[in-house]
């Protein structure tokens, strides 16, 4: 039985969120996103979801859910525009430091051991909204990982929203985002401040790539290629059990054998998969790609 429309608009438009959707209507837009993107929306986020189908429906010109529905499904660009609007972009500049302390102290060195100098060390971070994080990354490393000019290292940022990538390849950061870096290092990597933001030098802008990637869609994931250490923070707590075993075992192949994986201090891959061996650092706990035989 659907839930009563709201008294102001019996065509689905209601005050407050904007639109006003039937538990029916709320299963199907929630089950076709996990479909997309395995993250888990229900009821319990109906203020969330209707807010964010209102903005699409004016965006787009409809008037009711189950023309926008029908619109959304005929439509990748507006499954595009869905997603991204759907997406949580929560980030700051050297957010768990620890783990950039990891990566330099321990990760990269034990990494290297089997390279050449000259050789390539390739570092995604997944996903990387507005950008902090991959910048984060290759600050980190200019300041503070003596064998940096050592090694060609290629830093990527992916994410499934195309809009936070779009911000990314601009990098441009107001007050909040830079709150935790040191101001000499603020000075030396951005450029003078504009409109109360402030923009990354464009050496550092070049250091990194950006991509659009879907954790659940191993398609996706194969075209960025292997790599030697991975980002993946708090992004696992908003998928269930089946769509986190879908992205662990996609980011395992996405990882060189012996490569590591960096997630969210709430999160844990032992969990998820066995494929990954826990390891204690004395900055981070991390996890580690076994091979096919361990």
């Amino acid at each position: 039985m659907n839930r009563p429309q709201s008294p102001v608009d019996s065509a689905g438009q209601g005050k407050g969120s904007g639109t006003s959707l039937s538990p029916d209507e709320i299963r199907r837009l929630c089950e076709f996103l996990y479909g997309r993107t395995g993250m888990i929306f229900g009821e319990s986020k109906r203020y969330y979801i209707e807010r964010r189908v209102a903005d699409r429906m004016a965006a787009t010109g409809t008037r009711t859910f189950p023309a926008y529905f029908s619109r959304v499904q005929g439509s990748e660009t507006e499954i595009e525009h869905l997603i991204n609007v759907f997406t949580v972009n929560e980030t700051y500049f050297y957010r768990e430091e620890n783990q950039l302390q990891c990566l330099g102290r321990s990760l990269l060195p034990d990494i290297v051991k089997e390279k050449k100098p000259g050789d390539l060390v390739r570092i995604w971070s997944v996903p990387c909204s507005t950008g902090e994080e991959p910048y984060s990354i290759a600050m980190w490393l200019l300041e503070n990982w003596q064998m940096v000019d050592a090694y060609h290292i290629e830093i990527v940022g992916s994410d499934i929203d195309t809009r936070v990538l779009k911000e990314a390849e601009a990098g441009r950061y107001g007050e909040r985002a830079l709150s935790r870096l040191p101001p000499d290092v603020i000075e030396r990597y951005f450029e003078e401040p504009q409109d109360g933001r402030r923009r990354i030098i464009q050496d550092l802008r070049e250091s990194v790539t950006y991509t659009s990637v879907n954790l659940v869609d191993r398609t996706s994931i194969a075209a960025q290629g292997r790599f030697d250490v991975v980002f993946c923070r708090n992004v696992l707590i908003y998928f269930d059990d089946a769509s986190r075993l879908v992205a662990a075992n996609n980011l395992y192949d996405a990882l060189n054998p012996g490569g590591y994986i960096c997630l969210g201090h709430t999160e844990s891959m032992s969990r998820i998969s066995k494929r990954f061996r826990l390891c204690r650092f004395e900055d981070a706990i991390v996890y580690q790609r076994l091979g096919e035989g361990q």
